[in-house]
């Protein structure tokens, strides 16, 4: 027998979509801006719920559930993770700021963050103010006046030849990343 065996749905204690709904949430928000592809729509629920974020926004032409392809990914994380359509993502960045959330987008701008430096750099605190993540169109990244209303920037380091990652992708490895370190220090 395999020492490594796989865990049965038993043993991995899922919560069931209401439980997750009443479970206390990381402070951390995404703004997904004019995201095109269902499907990265759907992995960014998926993802979202994996690391219990508060909320998933929706903004511009980002398609919103209920859709056959979004759920093709999501595999009904659309149910448990809160969610809320925008029709602009830079009046809502104003509004998140208005109550307090810090906000970054995550591109690759002069003077960005490394996201490995971020604490670090910033001196940021989770338990200050809830933060908000912005992931923009998968061609254009994020607009420059949307940029240009945030409290700064992250970039994830690349070492490759293309310098860019599927937006799905990108909110994975910064969804990862902040639960690391806000787990870390709670622990």
């Amino acid at each position: 027998m395999s020492q490594w065996l796989k865990h049965s749905m038993d043993e991995l204690n899922r919560m069931d979509p209401e439980k997750y709904k009443r479970s206390d949430k990381l402070p951390v928000s995404v703004i997904l801006d004019n995201v095109r592809s269902l499907m990265n729509v759907g992995s960014v629920f998926r993802t979202a719920d994996a690391f219990r974020i508060q909320h998933v926004f929706l903004c511009g032409i980002t398609g919103k559930p209920p859709h056959r392809e979004i759920e093709k990914t999501a595999l009904g994380a659309t149910q448990s993770v809160d969610w809320s359509h925008h029709p602009s993502a830079k009046e809502l960045v104003e509004k998140c700021k208005l109550i307090q959330h810090k906000v970054y987008a995550v591109e690759q701008t002069k003077n960005s963050i490394a996201l490995d430096r971020f604490f670090e750099t910033t001196g940021y605190s989770i338990t200050q103010n809830p933060i908000t993540f912005i992931f923009g169109h998968e061609v254009e990244g994020v607009h420059q006046d949307l940029i240009d209303v945030c409290d700064g920037v992250i970039e994830i380091p690349q070492f490759g030849t293309k310098h860019s990652l599927n937006v799905a992708v990108s909110t994975g490895i910064v969804l990862w990343e902040i639960a690391r370190k806000i787990y870390s220090k709670e622990s």
